[in-house]
């Protein structure tokens, strides 16, 4: 209000100023205020000039960035498929070969299971070094709840005891969620293949209204692990981010009978 009072004695004033001048000097004067004006208009135009520069450079950069991780993601994608691909066909091979040469028929089973298997990592390894190369988003398919079944059942196949208790309805869980459960229990279920042989283990999956937990729980080995298979020690640690990324928690550790325990817990609803 004090402002708005000041203009208004300023504007009733301005005639009695100018009154006092003569008209070179008015026009003196009004030159003056258009040359500030044009310079103050000249600085706009310069900072948002450099605004404009700056925001350039930086989306430069940027598709420079996006670019690179494009040709690192064809490099890896190449690498990808001359390596583990051309393995998992020797495989695929060699599983083949052994179901016709055996004569017994369960080794002719179990070649065939592992052949069988090879191929369907093989098919699964194709659509994603075609997403790597070609940077389109992988269109992830959902996890259905029967498919747990089965991985179990995969598990069951080769020896290991395992057995599978659910609670709950798993059709109402989002289909995220499914999908990152479905990678804790197999994650685990690989775990417990590589580093306690012999264990009987426990999958319990509580799928509630709100959250669903899973718990994977193996008694101590009865055999000595096999040294020779990888041991990264990156499993569980990808496991976790995967878990958090869905909003949830996941915690894993030795039990006190020698065993291991992994558990999840995940809300029952992330947007897909």
């Amino acid at each position: 209000m004090k402002r708005a009072e000041d203009l208004a004695l300023v504007l009733a004033a301005a005639p009695e100023v100018w009154r006092g001048f003569t008209p070179p000097e008015v026009v003196i004067a009004f030159l003056g205020l258009c040359l500030l004006a044009v310079a103050g208009l000249a600085g706009l135009h310069l900072a948002t000039r450099r605004r404009l520069t700056r925001a350039l450079a930086e989306r430069e950069r940027e598709l420079a960035a996006e670019q690179a991780r494009a040709d690192e993601r064809t490099r890896l994608a190449a690498e990808l498929h001359d390596v583990v691909t051309h393995r998992l066909n020797l495989m695929v091979l060699h599983a083949g070969a052994l179901r016709v040469a055996a004569k017994d028929e369960n080794a002719r089973g179990a070649a065939e299971e592992l052949r069988t298997a090879g191929r369907q990592a093989l098919a699964e390894m194709r659509d994603m070094v075609g997403v790597l190369r070609s940077g389109r988003t992988a269109r992830i398919p959902d996890v259905l709840p029967d498919r747990l079944a089965n991985l179990v059942a995969d598990s069951a196949a080769t020896g290991l005891e395992v057995t599978l208790t659910e609670h709950g309805d798993a059709d109402i869980v989002s289909p995220a969620v499914r999908r990152t459960m479905y990678r804790v229990v197999q994650e685990s279920l690989t775990n417990v293949h590589k580093h306690a042989p012999g264990a009987h283990t426990e999958i319990t999956i509580h799928c509630g209204p709100s959250t669903v937990r899973a718990v994977i729980r193996n008694t101590a080995p009865s055999s000595t692990p096999d040294t020779a298979l990888p041991r990264s020690g990156s499993g569980l640690l990808g496991l976790r981010g995967r878990v958090e990324m869905v909003g949830g928690t996941l915690t894993a550790g030795p039990t006190d009978d020698g065993g291991f325990q992994v558990d999840a817990v995940l809300p029952a609803f992330v947007p897909t």
